[in-house]
């Protein structure tokens, strides 16, 4: 937020204000007497309702002295009795106090409704306000981010941003959450991500590949290494207008991640630590032993079929009377966590700093004693000139984190009985004998496996700038990132079968990959006014260049438990991953936003994009956009006839972006080395025809205020089209290669509505209640795509329907004969096969969206927010009859009238399961409503602290997922249709943050 008096541009960053000196000519100036004789002045600060007003800015006018308010709204200042004293602060009315002689002054402040031109928004290459904003952009402060007990900075925006999927890529730490801004636009998974931006500097959205097996599926986060406690805000970008700017890098929206900077002011230190657990927060309603028994029993009775050690081991070899639950055997553990965050910062009116350091750890719900561990360290520097003619500004953010993750399968529930063996001897090694009696193999075999993945990740940046005359400015901006993994799986023989693995060795698995990244980007920007209109013009260009190592290397033969991993102690290695990728991206880039009175706005957005990705002639496109708004409420007729209204604006922008995620050199044959010396052998097919795919973004908008903006509304409509869609075409295997990078002919739409609301509920004496509210409704549809009938994605999709369907069967109901369910066979050829899948399902959520609520008595604070989505998933554990762990509803089977087909364990009963798994009857609402967060923290009376040199004292308890309303029966709706048992733990946390 940015307000002005006469010379002094206050900038309001979270709990305090940054002073900056006006470079227009100076005012005149009160005389001061330098002479008088100074003295201590104590004052108070209260608003209207007598309540205390912390965080406020006290500054002796002409001057660059000035303190804060502390949390009871007292501060001390050395004065002269001629001074005058500013006080301000963002949510009340400026006053002038002057001193007289006084030693104690008792100042009330006025409430001020909040201006949405104070709300200062990061739009990348520029800012501007909520107000007067064309393109979408969506912000959350660090208020909301820092206390979460999360270690993925955008976990922290579930439920927060319209528009905006978070989906966690499950209970471990570090692994790379899914991240779709307004849907699907690619067919191609890594073909959506959107971009990072920290501090002005791109990463790599690509999450880091892994060998640990819990890992693999969705990779390593690379923000990972990021410390939640350093973010000052998160900006997400979504429509042309905000993103054509960024070109092909921000097809698929941006997400802007700022860190915390210095201030003006004494040196500040807070340090702030919690601690908590995290535990699984729901459980399947299992059969229990003598259940299982019974339909065990009566599957053998109705098949005729006489039970054995070999088909019948839970019957006749293991004991009848064990039962265990092995969901609390397998993720019933307690996961222990930890956050500790020190910062220090201050400054003088021309240089301010911030530094900080941070430590997480994390263990898991899973047996064993595997643990997340992360440190962080971050350097925030600024320095202006007198003149303010020339600034400088340093970002320095340094993470490493070791991940000691290995986890054990949440589906392995799926194929035990209640009554199985142990898994683990009273001496800790694994059961063997029972499970080797049945042929079967220990279910947690690898135990003993270790991982250990560490991440190095340095990301910098430098911005220079410098005022070459009035309005007119040369910026530069430097970056560079260096992200280094390397990670080591060690697979010794005890993890395994002794009757089975007693040739083989111990083994390790060795993984090292490194992502370098610099960019350079000079800009100029022109500020003018003409008469009533005011220009700003940006011109740059962008200078990137990314270079991705990768190696694997695996080691066996060691004759030793204790020397795993050291790969010259092994008998044999066996070269995997051996490559080096360098990307190359060149831009220019210009904007030219005007503002004519104040209400009519216009922002003219203009890239060219070049790319190595693709081959000559091809490398080079054009991308722009067009955004205008409308503040219709400044109109005078409005003004006179809506006086309800307090704000109005119609906005709307249209544009395109590129796309470019795709592997380098694509359009070259490539080559491998044999393993003999001396050969190559060929792994990909060139194609030098394919070029950029191409999203076209259109979307209009409203924006109202009401009650002097104490209420605000605004609603989106979006229209996302990506065309010459960019994938790995497949081949036949008389080719000899699986791929070929093409455009194909396809073009994917996103449409959808958004709606955000706001409100100050209640402001009271000692009581303030605040809402924040959004809901999204997205649509995504193939719209065209021919010859997709004779293409290899002819079972996948279908024109006119989403992307993210499941081809059923039509279901029929249980064969009253047979007891078996039937379907329809649509081509009556006595097998069911794709042809026979004419049912469409579409899998994507209807809606989802949450409502965050903000409440505050004296000095206590509760904030809660609430996730919502409306979805169905898929429910499974209904086969009646066959070995493994079955849900309790399976009970019913026994009955004569049940909805399940006969108890059977009959080689065709289990196929018309499976089959009965891809038809609707699988189906159910899986939508839910989520406490997704609640903070409730008491910052103590300074009064009570002062004697001991302590500013500020706050307790707090953080709770995450703390319950769920569901319908649904699986373990977390939330992952109803994606194969995983649950993905977010219930975590409580307490901490205390003290001030110095």
């Amino acid at each position: 937020m940015v307000f002005k008096d006469t010379d002094i541009t206050y900038k309001i960053m979270d709990k305090h204000i940054v002073l900056t000196k006006r470079a227009s000519s100076p005012q005149p100036k009160e005389k001061i007497n330098h002479n008088a004789q100074q003295h201590r002045v104590r004052g108070k600060v209260i608003d209207t309702q007598g309540v205390p007003v912390p965080f406020v800015n006290v500054l002796i006018k002409n001057s660059k002295t000035g303190v804060y308010t502390n949390e009871d709204g007292v501060f001390e200042l050395a004065c002269t009795p001629t001074d005058v004293l500013v006080v301000t602060n963002v949510s009340y009315e400026t006053k002038e106090v002057s001193v007289r002689g006084r030693t104690e002054i008792a100042i009330t402040l006025k409430e001020a409704v909040t201006d949405l031109g104070e709300v200062v928004l990061n739009a990348g290459y520029y800012t501007t306000t909520e107000k007067v904003r064309t393109g979408n952009i969506s912000k959350v402060t660090s208020k909301e981010v820092e206390l979460q007990p999360l270690v993925s900075p955008l976990q922290a925006l579930q439920g927060r941003v319209a528009g905006m999927e978070v989906t966690p890529g499950g209970d471990l730490p570090g692994t790379a959450p899914t991240i779709r801004i307004r849907g699907q636009n690619s067919l191609r998974d890594e073909g959506n991500y959107p971009l990072y931006i920290i501090d002005g500097m791109p990463i790599n959205a690509t999450p880091v590949e892994s060998n640990n097996s819990n890992l693999t599926l969705k990779g390593i986060d690379p923000l990972s290494t990021l410390n939640l406690s350093n973010i000052e805000s998160i900006e997400v970008l979504k429509d042309a207008d905000a993103t054509a700017i960024y070109g092909s890098r921000g097809a698929n929206g941006v997400i802007l991640i700022t860190t915390k900077k210095g201030f003006e002011g004494k040196t500040a230190f807070q340090a702030r630590i919690y601690s908590g657990v995290s535990t699984v927060p729901n459980r399947l309603d299992l059969l229990n032993t003598k259940q299982y028994l019974q339909i065990r029993n009566r599957a053998f009775e109705n098949d005729g079929v006489e039970p054995t050690t070999r088909n019948a081991y839970d019957l006749l070899l293991w004991d009848q009377n064990r039962e265990t639950d092995w969901q609390d055997v397998f993720w019933g553990g307690n996961a222990w966590v930890t956050n500790a965050n020190l910062s220090v910062s201050g400054g003088n009116a021309n240089t301010q700093f911030q530094m900080n350091g941070g430590y997480q750890e994390q263990g898991t719900v899973y047996p064993g004693d595997s643990k997340y561990q992360k440190a962080t360290v971050g350097l925030s520097l600024d320095h202006s000139s007198k003149d303010q003619k020339f600034s400088l500004g340093l970002r320095l953010n340094y993470g490493v984190d070791i991940n000691f993750l290995m986890g054990v399968s949440g589906n392995l529930i799926s194929g035990l009985s209640p009554n199985a063996p142990p898994i683990f001897n009273e001496d800790g090694s694994l059961h063997w004998e029972e499970w080797t009696e049945a042929s079967l193999n220990n279910p947690i075999q690898g135990y003993f496996n270790t991982s250990k993945t560490k991440s190095n990740n340095l990301i910098s940046n430098i911005n220079f700038n410098y005022r070459i005359i009035n309005d007119l400015t040369f910026k530069t901006s430097i970056g560079y990132t260096s992200f280094q993994s390397t990670e080591i799986v060690k697979i010794p023989k005890r993890s395994y079968n002794p009757a089975t693995w007693q040739t083989r060795d111990h083994r390790s698995t060795h993984l090292e990959g490194k992502r370098d990244s610099w960019i350079i980007e000079p800009q100029l920007v022109y500020s003018p006014n003409i008469g009533s209109v005011h220009f700003d013009v940006l011109v740059g260009t962008t200078f990137q260049q990314s270079q991705n190592n990768q190696m694997q290397v695996t080691g066996s033969g060691y004759v030793s438990e204790s020397i795993i991993g050291n790969l010259a102690a092994a008998e044999t290695l066996t070269q995997g991953i051996n490559q080096t990728t360098d990307y190359r991206y060149h831009a220019v880039f210009g904007r030219l936003g005007l503002n004519w009175n104040q209400k009519y706005y216009l922002n003219l957005t203009g890239r060219r994009d070049g790319s190595s990705r693709f081959g000559p002639g091809k490398r080079w496109a054009n991308f722009g956009a067009i955004g205008a708004a409308w503040i219709f409420s400044e109109e005078k007729w409005v003004r006179k006839h809506l006086e309800f209204l307090s704000f109005g604006k119609l906005r709307g922008s249209y544009g395109t972006t590129g796309n470019d995620q795709i592997g380098d050199y694509g359009y070259l044959n490539a080559y491998e080395a044999t393993v003999a010396p001396g050969g190559l052998f060929p792994t990909s097919l060139a194609n030098p025809d394919y070029s950029w795919e191409v999203n076209k973004k259109l979307e209009t908008g409203i924006q109202l205020g009401f009650l002097k903006d104490m209420v605000n509304i605004g609603v989106s409509w979006y229209r996302n089209r990506s065309s010459d869609q960019l994938v790995g075409y497949p081949l036949p295997g008389l080719t000899g290669f699986n791929t070929v990078q093409a455009n194909l002919p396809a073009t994917v739409q996103n449409t959808g509505w958004e709606v955000e609301f706001s409100s100050f509920n209640l402001r009271r004496k000692h009581f303030s209640w605040q809402t924040t509210f959004n809901v999204s409704l997205p649509s995504n549809k193939l719209v065209s795509y021919p010859g997709l009938e004779d293409s290899s994605y002819a079972n996948t999709y279908r024109v006119g329907h989403p992307l993210n369907i499941n081809l059923l069967y039509q279901y029929e109901g249980v064969d009253p004969e047979s007891g078996l369910y039937t379907f329809t066979d649509i081509n009556d050829d006595g097998r069911y096969d794709y042809q026979d899948r004419v049912l469409i399902k579409d899998q994507t959520r209807q809606l989802f969206g949450g409502i965050n609520n903000t409440l505050t008595y004296k000095n206590f604070s509760l904030q809660f927010l609430l996730q919502f989505v409306k979805q169905e998933g898929k429910l499974s554990l209904f086969d009646a009859g066959r070995y493994g762990a079955k849900r309790a509803a399976v009970v019913s089977a026994l009955e004569e009238e049940s909805p399940f087909q006969n108890i059977s364990q009959s080689s065709s009963s289990f196929q018309a399961y499976l089959n009965a798994q891809n038809t609707d009857l699988a189906y159910t609402d899986a939508s839910f409503i989520r406490l997704k967060t609640l903070s409730l923290s008491y910052s103590l009376p300074p009064s009570t602290l002062r004697t001991i040199g302590i500013n500020g004292c706050k307790i707090f308890v953080n709770g995450q997922n703390l319950f769920t309303l569901t319908g649904y029966e699986g373990l977390d709706p939330e992952f109803a249709l994606s194969g995983m048992s649950f993905g977010n733990l219930r975590t409580i946390t307490a901490g205390l943050q003290l001030n110095f």
